[in-house]
């Protein structure tokens, strides 16, 4: 066996006895993507203009006011004064030009051991959808109503790692929603983004007679959404951690901004849908292909009533 034809001269592979060069490293072709969350938000502006007059670079939806409830019984021979009717009270949507894009090379192409256009077709689709999400969000966490969780908190330069959220703060939101007039997004219940690090908070403070899976408490599955995990305290939670956070208190604590939400919360106008897009090839060359997306489109907060957000801590902050 001491002159038998081997790969190696010893027991590590690739060696430079015997067959010396023959074994090569083998690589899969097949490419992973980096762990992803699944864009959600967009999903809450459920408010759209619905008869423009004419095209524009602003988007303007009004909003009638009720007159005054007039309890006082009619006099027989007096003839009841009219009252004006109050002016619309106006949102304006501002539509911007959004977009990403990136280079293929023909190089690239020759010489990759994967395929390329599916990959990059994948990254500029996902990225397309983030993107936009973060974009309704910024918009949906800056509304005026706000629940500072904790004893002590007051503000966002306040949140410490201990001022988690609790049952109450839920309580109080969605009394709040009820007490505006805010209408549920499903059956009786308002749409609740939270953190999974929040969540975990929540959940450790309630009892199992309190949280319910969403197969407990709904009769028909077709209009579960995508990261919904139950409900409680009259909302229904989409666990997802594209919520925002950000180490923005003075104590440099995480801050986590849950948000709950009736309809007609959210705003959306659209001028042109978000979409991929394949650019020309346009050098001497033809050695560059661009890939990206492109979209114009805003967002805006349509009845300030129909939100409320709540800010906290976690326990378990990352």
């Amino acid at each position: 066996m001491a002159n038998a034809y081997t790969s190696t001269g010893s027991s590590t592979l690739g060696g430079t006895a015997g067959g010396a060069g023959l074994v090569q490293k083998a690589y899969d072709r097949l490419l992973e993507f980096q762990l992803r969350s699944e864009p959600l938000i967009r999903s809450v502006a459920d408010k759209r203009p619905a008869k423009l007059a004419n095209p524009g670079s602003t988007v303007v939806l009004q909003i009638h006011q009720d007159l005054s409830e007039q309890a006082t019984a009619l006099t027989e021979a007096t003839e009841r004064d009219s009252v004006a009717i109050s002016t619309p009270t106006s949102v304006t949507i501002t539509l911007a030009e959004y977009g990403n894009s990136v280079l293929v090379t023909r190089a690239l192409e020759l010489f990759s051991l994967a395929d390329v256009d599916p990959a990059v077709a994948n990254i500029i689709a996902f990225n397309l959808a983030g993107s936009i999400d973060t974009v309704a969000q910024t918009e949906l966490r800056g509304g005026t109503n706000i629940i500072y969780a904790g004893a002590t908190a007051t503000s966002t330069a306040t949140i410490t790692a201990a001022a988690t959220i609790t049952s109450a703060n839920l309580r109080k939101a969605v009394a709040k929603l009820r007490a505006g007039k805010a209408i549920p997004r499903k059956g009786s219940l308002y749409w609740c983004g939270i953190h999974p690090e929040v969540s975990h908070d929540l959940r450790a403070e309630t009892t199992s007679a309190g949280w319910l899976l969403p197969h407990q408490y709904g009769s028909s599955q077709d209009n579960i959404w995508a990261g919904e995990i139950g409900t409680y305290e009259g909302a229904y939670f989409i666990e997802s951690p594209r919520m925002y956070n950000a180490t923005d208190g003075a104590s440099s604590a995480r801050n986590y901004r849950t948000i709950l939400a009736g309809k007609q919360g959210l705003a959306e106008a659209v001028a042109e849908e978000p979409h991929v897009v394949i650019g020309p090839v346009i050098d001497q060359l033809m050695r560059f292909r661009p890939m990206g997306w492109y979209g114009v489109l805003g967002f805006k907060r349509y009845r300030e009533e129909a939100l409320y957000r709540i800010e906290s801590g976690s326990s378990i902050a990352s």
